[in-house]
């Protein structure tokens, strides 16, 4: 866990004993520059339910905007140096040229947003020629964040290898996939506790923290590329491992109807017991 007080002027960093802010030039300037305009129009939004969650157009992934999603983003777009491509949720593929991809979302956990639930994050992750090398995710209430490098070590998971006795978040069980409620309750039944936060991003970062052993899409391809694609670096950072439900690659790719049902798990070990008991009970005849 890395927190940035400094960086970040509507922090509210609460950290624990041994835990430091990192310093300001270890994250790229392209990420900390999104993150800074995330914060600064999420914190001016204001409080209009009604006004907030509205929508106002249809996104590059199909799904509905709402005002919240268009008023961080087009802040942070406005913000951000053009020296990178930018693969976001509502605006889609910006190409400039470069061999490196900025791959956000700026609010991940707009329904929260909207309703004044506090758990909703900027999450953004870089990719080098089409390998991810560097995230950063921002929890917008607190300004509380965790970055990491592929090859750092700053984060460190729980550890645990099986499913049995887990700590678990999942995304609920979208009706898309007539199984996910199958493999819901598959995954219910034998972790120890199942929490619905309703925000990819920070559930994933939780993991890579070491605060939850594994967070999960219950096989109803809900995922797109800006919901995990900081998890890939910040769990497998921290000794973690993400993975596709039905062994989809996590891969850069600018066409943001692609889905994934991700996995992001304490260990590799832990990862393919989820998979297999989610792909199991989603593909079981009924």
């Amino acid at each position: 866990m890395t927190a940035h007080p400094e960086l970040f002027p509507h922090a509210q960093v609460f950290l624990p004993p041994g835990v430091h802010p990192a310093p300001p030039g270890d994250a790229h300037p392209a990420l900390l520059a999104a993150a800074r305009a995330a914060l600064d129009a999420y914190a001016g939004a204001g409080h209009d339910r009604d006004a907030l969650s509205a929508i106002v157009a249809d996104g590059a992934d199909g799904t509905p905007t709402m005002r919240i999603d268009e008023l961080v983003e087009d802040a942070v777009l406005a913000a951000l140096p053009a020296e990178a491509n930018v693969l976001t949720e509502e605006t889609g593929w910006v190409d400039r040229g470069s061999a490196l991809t900025l791959v956000m979302d700026p609010v991940d956990g707009s329904a929260n947003a909207a309703a004044g639930v506090p758990l909703a994050a900027f999450s953004a992750a870089l990719a080098e020629d089409g390998e991810f090398t560097e995230a950063l995710t921002v929890w917008l209430d607190t300004g509380r964040s965790w970055w990491a490098r592929r090859t750092t070590r700053g984060l460190r998971t729980t550890g645990r290898r099986e499913l049995d006795g887990a700590a678990v978040s999942l995304l609920r069980p979208h009706p898309r996939n007539p199984g996910a409620l199958a493999a819901w309750m598959a995954v219910a039944e034998r972790a120890a506790r199942v929490r619905i936060l309703s925000s990819s991003c920070l559930e994933a970062a939780l993991v890579a923290q070491g605060a939850t052993d594994a967070f999960a899409d219950a096989a109803s391809d809900t995922h797109r590329l800006v919901d995990i694609a900081a998890a890939v670096v910040l769990a497998e950072s921290a000794g973690g491992a993400v993975r596709d439900v039905f062994g989809r690659p996590i891969e850069l790719d600018t066409d943001l109807t692609r889905r994934w049902s991700g996995v992001v798990a304490a260990t590799p070990d832990l990862a393919h017991d989820l998979a297999e008991v989610l792909r199991a009970a989603a593909t079981r005849p009924r």
